[in-house]
């Protein structure tokens, strides 16, 4: 029994020690190959990082000889506190206080942000510029730190804000050519992933990957900042003058259709765009339809001329000022009782324009105003263009052709109203609008170059010859625009005076004034359109716009160097370098 029960007994240690040796065996596997791996992995893990290498967002510039700089990055600093040492000194409300005295802000609440005990870093301030930054350093207080960033700049603030559009502060292009060429602007970040040492340091031996930064290009405009300059001045003068509600301007190359100033109004600076309503910010030139009244008037006589049912000298009875049709009554703002197309134009006769827009017909008037462009887009190359309102000829009224010959039932942008008239300045060739020349890489690569560009024949060239004649009548003693006369070049045009239409019926109070030309006429250099909205107490485009047009087209003309005839005249290069402005 003894021995039976030894034997047992030896047995039965041998298997627990079997077991204890296996799971021990197993232990040491899984702490290897297991739990090691993973150890290995966190390991790993904190001994890398990931960088991601920023880059200069690409300049803005105008297309002048200077080629100044529209929009920028500049340096700037980010300043923040460290809640846990502001609190652990005590010196959370002392601190604050003089931060918030340096950035202007509330003491109140930057000292809220300072008492947060579980955190270890909160922004008070961003983008602050250096003499700020600066000033904050110099009072060495404790918890409070700066670090380098970059921020947008514009440094003429508010001029061609419309354009610019502005870059919010996630660095992403917003409104005008910041949104619309923002993937050539950002660049391309770089990304840089290593390995540190122990001491937090990198190992380049260990360096897993690196992507090289691609720096922004830079966007080149058309706009020429002196003429942007000059036409801001002048709409800001008789805005001020004639107490405007709102304003628009433009002036293009008749041949080319670079746009070389848009102004707007009201208007922002994009170095606060926080601080911008929408109304403010909205691209007018571009984005605001309105009735154009009489400037509309060229668009229905180009078109009767060019299908031959009228010429300069055919005569119209304007029915002495009042004229019934369709039991409506269309009136005349000066009565007169015959007068011809060119005299029509000259004089600016609803009544007349009514007629000639009813020989043409419905459908044909319609097929002329769609090849001017009306209704559609004209595709510049700025976010937020309107097409107009035009609706087709099948839904017109008895009525319609005779309204929309004298610009109302009918809808444009000033951009639209500029094209009809460059149109016709350019042989009847109607051009694409575009205000971005070029986008150039750092390296000086030219990544996109924009080309004029025809949108098609809107009139024959014999045709736009002989608007160009009758319009140069508009600017001449006894016509409508003489204030848009320049002397010394013959300028061709037409004002326009428009009632706004309000709930269902037109305003006797508010109007949109207006002017739209060019010059010179006999060979066209610029269109230039100015639209003032709700101009008091005298509102007539001929009064209220078409000054602006002459005092801008003088100073464009003599600053693009364009000579007027006659023998003495100043040389170009003078004219020129006497007429340009520096803001």
């Amino acid at each position: 029994m003894t021995e039976k029960h030894g034997s047992a007994r030896y047995f039965v240690l041998a298997i627990m020690l079997s077991l204890a040796m296996t799971g021990l065996a197993v232990r040491l596997v899984f702490l290897h190959l297991g739990a090691g791996e993973q150890s290995r992995s966190m390991s790993s893990k904190t001994r890398t990082y990931k960088e991601t290498l920023a880059v200069p967002r690409g300049r803005i510039l105008d297309g002048g000889p200077s080629a100044n700089i529209l929009a920028a990055n500049v340096g700037a600093k980010d300043v923040w506190a460290d809640p846990s040492v502001l609190i652990a000194s005590n010196k959370v409300g002392v601190v604050a206080s003089q931060v918030a005295a340096v950035l202007g802000l509330n003491p109140t609440e930057t000292a809220t942000l300072m008492n947060q005990e579980r955190r270890r870093f909160v922004y008070l301030a961003r983008y602050v510029p250096d003499e700020q930054a600066d000033a904050v350093a110099r009072l060495k207080l404790p918890g409070i730190h700066l670090s380098d960033t970059t921020t947008r700049s514009y440094p003429q603030g508010e001029m061609l804000c419309h354009i610019l559009g502005f870059v919010n502060h996630d660095g992403v292009g917003s409104w005008g050519i910041e949104q619309c060429m923002d993937k050539y602007l950002k660049g391309t970040p770089g990304l840089l992933e290593s390995q540190l040492d122990g001491r937090r340091r990198e190992m380049l031996d260990r360096r897993i990957q690196e992507i090289q930064p691609r720096d922004g290009a830079d966007v080149v405009l058309t706009i020429d900042q002196n003429l942007q300059y000059m036409l801001e001045k002048s709409i800001d003068a008789a805005m001020e003058k004639h107490r405007a509600k709102a304003a628009s301007a433009i002036i293009q190359r008749v041949r080319t259709g670079e746009i070389l100033a848009m102004v707007n109004r009201p208007g922002f600076n994009p170095n606060d765009f926080r601080s911008a309503t929408d109304e403010q910010k909205l691209n007018r030139a571009i984005g605001y339809v309105y009735e154009p009244g009489s400037t509309f008037k060229v668009a229905v006589i180009a078109a009767a001329l060019n299908e031959g049912i009228v010429t300069p000298t055919t005569m119209f009875n304007t029915e002495n000022g009042r004229w019934l049709y369709q039991k409506k009554v269309l009136r005349d703002y000066h009565p007169y009782s015959q007068l011809n197309v060119a005299d029509i134009i000259k004089k600016s006769s609803n009544i007349g324009a009514a007629k000639i827009a009813i020989m043409l017909g419905d459908e044909r008037l319609d097929r002329y105003l769609r090849g001017f462009n009306i209704g559609s887009r004209l595709g510049i190359d700025l976010p937020g263009e309107e097409g107009g309102i035009l609706a087709p000829a099948s839904k017109w009224s008895s009525i319609s052709s005779s309204r929309i010959a004298i610009g109302q039932g009918v809808a444009v942008t000033p951009l639209q109203m500029l094209g009809i008239m460059c149109g016709i300045a350019n042989d009847g060739i109607m051009m694409r609008p575009y205000v971005i020349k070029e986008v150039v890489s750092p390296n000086g690569t030219v990544l996109v170059r924009h080309e004029p560009q025809a949108l098609g024949r809107c009139i024959r060239s014999d045709t736009a010859a002989v608007m160009r004649e009758i319009l140069a009548h508009v600017t001449e003693p006894g016509g409508t625009g003489t204030k848009a006369a320049v002397e010394g070049f013959k300028v061709a045009g037409k004002t326009g005076t428009a009632q706004k239409p309000v709930k269902g019926h037109y305003s006797e109070t508010d109007y949109m004034a207006s002017f739209v030309g060019f010059m010179p006429a006999d060979d066209p250099e610029f269109g230039m359109i100015v639209v003032m909205d709700e101009p008091q107490p005298l509102h007539t485009g001929g009064i209220v716009s078409a000054p602006v047009f002459g005092e801008v087209a003088e100073q464009a003309a003599r600053y693009l160097g364009l000579l007027p005839p006659g023998p003495a005249i100043e040389d170009r290069s003078a004219i020129a370098s006497q007429a340009r402005v520096t803001p």
